[in-house]
């Protein structure tokens, strides 16, 4: 059953919280403290079961017309599996939730305890924000938390800009991600944001808040704002010139690399300039 957990937290995902994580730590300005590593614990296997183990809960009408579920982007569950799957998210999560409420500062767990329902409520009702256009997008603003609790678990002041800029940029991606599954969430009576727009109608809104996220991050770093600005035109581009949930869903492997190679063009110089003292 461990095994089944594992799989259905997505590690291939694990990048968003572990990653976001490990860069509010670097922009606080430690290279490594102690005082994170409980954090870094609960955004691996614990924090992704929350988050991808009740959407899949609450997913499983659309899950099961779903051709790309049941691999690395996303598990089909049988009604058997609720119940552990409950378990499993219920038992790894609030022991932390718990010891940080105990031990960090209230600001820290307020955005900790937000981090948390906004992903619950995504998936689950009464709020379902997936199920409702616009609320689906912005709710994944929580993706940027970990910039803001990090640095104030630590006792610093988070570097508001990157939290703001990592902010749009979620609400842009989530759109994007969502034109894949436009077919089955219209099917299942699902007002995606993706599914609001359409194809074209959602590529304008994520290059509105892309654009949005690449100033900020200029104001920031400009070799991060240009890697989000040509990764986030590529990703566009291609399905705008062939505008159908198949090309978004062809490229989505893109998508999935775009944390990864952004958060290594700014841990790299991070790090760097933490070790150099310059940061």
């Amino acid at each position: 059953m461990l095994k089944r957990l594992v799989i259905i937290s997505r590690p291939v995902l694990w990048v968003n919280t572990i990653g976001t994580t490990v860069m509010g730590m670097w922009l606080a300005g430690f290279l490594w403290d102690w005082r994170v590593l409980p954090i870094l614990i609960w955004v691996t296997l614990p924090f992704n079961l929350l988050i991808y183990g009740i959407n899949d809960i609450f997913d499983q009408e659309t899950d099961n017309i779903n051709a790309r579920k049941g691999g690395y982007e996303g598990a089909h569950i049988s009604p058997n599996e609720v119940k552990p799957i409950w378990w499993g998210v219920t038992l790894t999560n609030l022991p932390f939730l718990a010891f940080f409420a105990v031990t960090l500062p209230w600001q820290a767990t307020a955005w900790m305890l937000a981090y948390s329902l906004f992903f619950i409520f995504y998936s689950a009702p009464p709020l379902r924000f997936k199920g409702r256009a616009y609320f689906d997008s912005f709710s994944n603003t929580d993706y940027a938390f970990p910039l803001a609790f990090v640095p104030l678990a630590l006792g610093s002041e988070p570097l508001w800009l990157a939290v703001f800029a990592l902010m749009a940029w979620s609400i842009a991606k989530h759109a994007y991600d969502a034109i894949q599954d436009i077919p089955q969430d219209s099917d299942t009576g699902i007002t995606t944001t993706a599914v609001h727009f359409g194809v074209k109608g959602t590529l304008v809104w994520s290059t509105v808040w892309w654009a949005i996220s690449t100033v900020l991050f200029a104001l920031v770093n400009i070799p991060v704002a240009i890697v989000n600005l040509v990764i986030a035109g590529y990703l566009v581009a291609s399905v705008w010139r062939s505008p159908t949930p198949e090309k978004a869903h062809e490229v989505y492997k893109y998508s999935i690399a775009f944390p990864y190679v952004a958060g290594a063009v700014a841990g790299v110089q991070l790090v760097s300039a933490i070790v150099l003292g310059i940061y």
